[in-house]
């Protein structure tokens, strides 16, 4: 995308060249802070189609058509439009690829739509899989939209989701993580590896509190909208308690906190993937990527803790302190990026604990 064909995730200034030449396509220009350290926030596009079920295209198959099969009805979102909980959603985002045959992307919800229980996924033309684009794709790129606690007001220039471009095997070893913590400590504990750092949950809490549950019937959440609503409207703080451990509702959704402050070194990146589906019945949907910088001193982090966003399926499951839950995968970066996550942008989850999304007050 740039002369420069390091191996690694393109930092901010080799995502502004690929635009330059071509190979990121936009209907609109960018919005001013569209472009992050390591990855680039996809648009909503001016319509959203109400569809009868999530699908794939598959290896043959236009998104387009899919659509004109599947559509129950067109929602104008150019100002602004209630997406309902429940509902299946598909948008023409205002960004397009043109990808080079040595570039690939992948996609993930933006930390503030996990943090609402926006289920959002990236579709391609012709794909198999979710949040994958492949080296060389060219095509539309469409949103997946499904809020599932909250219904939600958006519009087009929203921003629900996020790109990542990388050329080569950007993934840190166990090896290479654990001499990279050796070099620069990652975790403000102890350091354990296990295809990538090994997080677990905090149930001791602060202030009183483990984390939040998820209210249900409550009022809309307008996405672009910050500190617009009232947290006890929404969310039920859960206190601490003589035990530390906290039962999942089934399909409750929960806000919670690692135990372990993080750091994402300046020349690195990561993103949160689930530990193991064997290990209870309940998922960790991580939301966002960790961009360089994220917990760092230098841009104001300090040690920076990962927010959770938990859900429990099919039975109540008991969640104990320092249960793991998850691994945060770190990758290479193709270029140090001239500003990192913090302090240089007005980050809003820089030095973070049990935090809830930009939207509430």
């Amino acid at each position: 995308m740039t002369d420069k064909a390091a191996i690694g995730i393109l930092s901010a200034e080799q995502i502004r060249a690929s635009l330059a030449a071509g190979q990121i396509l936009i209907d609109r220009p960018l919005d001013a802070d569209q472009v992050q350290p390591a990855s680039l926030d996809l648009r909503l596009g001016a319509v959203a189609y109400r569809v009868r079920a999530s699908f794939l295209p598959g290896p043959n198959v236009l998104v387009k058509d899919r659509l004109a099969e599947l559509t129950l009805h067109e929602i104008d979102l150019s100002h602004g439009s209630v997406l309902e909980t429940g509902c299946v959603y598909i948008v023409p985002l205002l960004e397009g690829l043109a990808l080079p045959a040595d570039i690939q992307a992948s996609a993930n919800p933006k930390s503030s739509t996990g943090r609402l229980d926006i289920f959002t996924r990236v579709i391609t033309d012709r794909a198999q899989s979710f949040d994958t684009i492949p080296a060389g794709y060219q095509g539309p790129l469409y949103l997946e939209v499904s809020p599932r606690t909250f219904p939600i007001v958006a519009r087009t220039g929203s921003r629900l989701s996020q790109i990542r471009f990388r050329r080569g095997d950007t993934h840190l070893t166990d090896t290479e993580l654990s001499a990279l913590n050796a070099r620069e400590p990652l975790v403000d504990g102890a350091f354990r590896a296990s295809g990538g750092l090994l997080l677990s949950i905090d149930l001791e809490g602060s202030n009183g509190i483990i984390g939040y549950r998820a209210k249900r019937h409550t009022g809309v959440v307008d996405v672009d909208r910050r500190a617009a609503c009232d947290v006890l409207d929404y969310w039920e703080p859960i206190p601490v308690r003589g035990k530390a451990e906290l039962i999942l509702d089934p399909d409750q959704f929960y806000i919670l906190v690692s135990r372990e402050a993080v750091h994402v070194p300046p020349d690195y990146a990561a993103e949160m993937v689930a530990f193991d589906p064997l290990v209870g019945e309940f998922r960790v949907h991580y939301a966002g990527f960790f961009d360089p910088g994220f917990g760092h001193q230098a841009a104001g982090g300090a040690g920076s803790r990962a927010v959770l966003e938990v859900r429990s399926h099919e039975v109540p499951f008991i969640l104990e302190h320092g249960q793991t839950v998850g691994r945060l995968v770190y990758e290479t970066m193709s270029e140090r990026p001239a500003k990192l996550y913090g302090s240089d942008l007005g980050s809003n989850y820089q030095a973070q604990g049990l935090k809830l999304s930009k939207h509430f007050r």
